[in-house]
């Protein structure tokens, strides 16, 4: 006999288990009051998945998320969202999506008192007490508090991403993940924050944004007790005190502990630079070197020096300079002292006292010091030229002389003498000027030991000995 439906609802109040929950599961002892329930509930032991996608070929254990699925395939999506007009493929996706309008978190973790929005989010969460991880890597046995955390970790086994960005290329796991992703090409940022009208890409971002208002850092290391906002950063942050590395290269064995870092050192084995800049050609292993050699052809410099106003492109030359004023860098020469910020950085100028030149033109043998000085040396090769002065189409081989050029333009003189107060656009000339007040004449002649200040005025004594 078919029960009703009251009768069903009623079952939820009455708590007469023995009656209640005939179908017991002999795997887990899990009981179910109907027939329908306890078959489904079987198939998560069995693995057994009836519902096949006919475009796919994914298959479900259920049929509301197979029904969900299917409309990721003929962009179905019903449920429309009354606040921003998102349409989502079911119900309770816009149930779940309308909190972060109304900033309804119903559920409440009872050992933390942290909030959620939806209820799978605080199940996660509550692993991060009980420190259960019930999924497993099948590659190497590492476990995960979720399902999510354990796809993103097979990337590192097998590469498969099967949703590609069409405007870059780029591929990812989830099709979610693809959306947010697009936001960067379209601009689109849908989350906006009410404290400071600060606007995100994704709902994750705007969430551990709204920790800097509220000061929020709910993940603390054990170890050190150091705390943080968000939680990867927490994840990377342990990883210091346990040494682990999760991220190896199959290539030559490496091991990084963040994907990112893994990400890009592949890189070095493939040879791809897959951002590309659409006013030269030229391509960067990282999306950071593009925007900063972007500049380059705008002429825009954001980071200003306050001590003498000189503007910088990016953010390591602006540090750079400002030992200058500072005299303060963690990395040191023996030989003369000079301090820097990066040990790379160290490593190069220490070979202007050792001499070594370990890059060296395939095309006329000309050896350097510098990786970066090779690639603008073959230009000189290929005549490339991909610095050009918008107010006059001159070009440049150099982004040092296209930067003076330009201030042939615009009158600036940023380099400052403080001696006599003469400004200069070249920070060649102004250090050729400094010489006078020095009486400093570093140049000198081989022939009859004589000593020049600039270059000129050796080359000029030098046909006395020519002639």
């Amino acid at each position: 006999m078919r029960l009703s439906s009251l009768t069903r609802h009623m079952r939820s109040h009455t708590g007469y288990e023995l009656f209640e929950k005939p179908y017991k599961c002999k795997e887990c002892e899990k009981a179910f009051s109907y027939l329908k329930s306890f078959q489904r509930h079987e198939r998560s032991h069995t693995g057994e998945k009836p519902y096949k996608c006919k475009q796919c070929g994914k298959t479900f254990i259920y049929h509301q998320p197979f029904q969900r699925h299917e409309r990721t395939h003929i962009g179905e999506k019903p449920y429309e969202c009354k606040q921003c007009g998102k349409a989502l493929s079911c119900s309770s996706s816009l149930r779940v999506h309308e909190r972060i309008h109304t900033g309804e978190k119903p559920y409440e973790c009872k050992q933390c008192g942290k909030a959620f929005s939806c209820s799978s989010s605080i199940r996660v969460h509550e692993r991060t007490h009980t420190g259960e991880k019930p999924y497993a890597c099948k590659e190497c046995g590492k476990a995960f508090i979720s399902h999510t955390s354990v796809l993103t970790h097979m990337i590192t086994h097998n590469g498969d991403r099967p949703y590609k960005c069409k405007e870059c290329g780029k591929a990812f796991i989830f099709p979610s993940f693809l959306r947010v992703h697009e936001r960067i090409h379209t601009g689109e940022k849908p989350y906006k924050c009410k404290q400071c009208g600060k606007a995100f890409r994704c709902s994750t971002s705007i969430q551990i944004h709204e920790r800097i208002h509220t000061g929020e850092k709910p993940y603390k290391c054990k170890e050190c007790g150091k705390s943080f906002s968000a939680r990867p950063a927490f994840r990377v942050h342990v990883r210091v005190h346990t040494g682990e590395k999760p991220y190896k290269c199959k290539e030559c064995g490496k091991a990084f502990s963040r994907i990112s870092y893994f990400r890009i050192h592949e890189r070095t084995h493939t040879g791809e630079k897959p951002y590309e800049c659409k006013k030269c050609g030229k391509t960067f292993n990282y999306p950071l070197d593009l925007k900063i050699h972007k500049r380059n052809h705008t002429g825009e410099k954001p980071y200003e020096c306050k001590e003498c106003a000189k503007t910088f492109i990016s953010l390591e030359n602006f540090r750079r300079h400002m030992i200058t004023h500072t005299g303060d860098g963690p990395y040191k020469c023996r030989d003369c002292g000079k301090v820097f910020i990066f040990p790379s950085a160290l490593r190069t100028h220490e070979r202007t006292h050792t001499g070594e030149k370990p890059y060296e033109c395939k095309q006329c043998g000309k050896a350097l010091s510098c990786s970066s000085y090779i690639r603008i040396h073959k230009r000189t090769h290929t005549g490339e030229k991909p610095y050009e002065c918008k107010e006059c189409g001159k070009a440049f081989i150099y982004p040092t002389s296209f930067q003076g050029h330009m201030r042939m333009h615009t009158g600036e003189k940023p380099y400052k003498c403080k001696e006599c107060g003469k400004a200069f656009s070249l920070h060649s000339s102004f250090q050729r000027h400094t010489r006078i007040h020095n009486y400093e004449k570093p140049l000198e002649c081989k022939q009859c030991g004589k000593a020049f200040s600039v270059s000129t005025s050796l080359k000029k004594h030098m046909r006395m000995h020519n002639r």
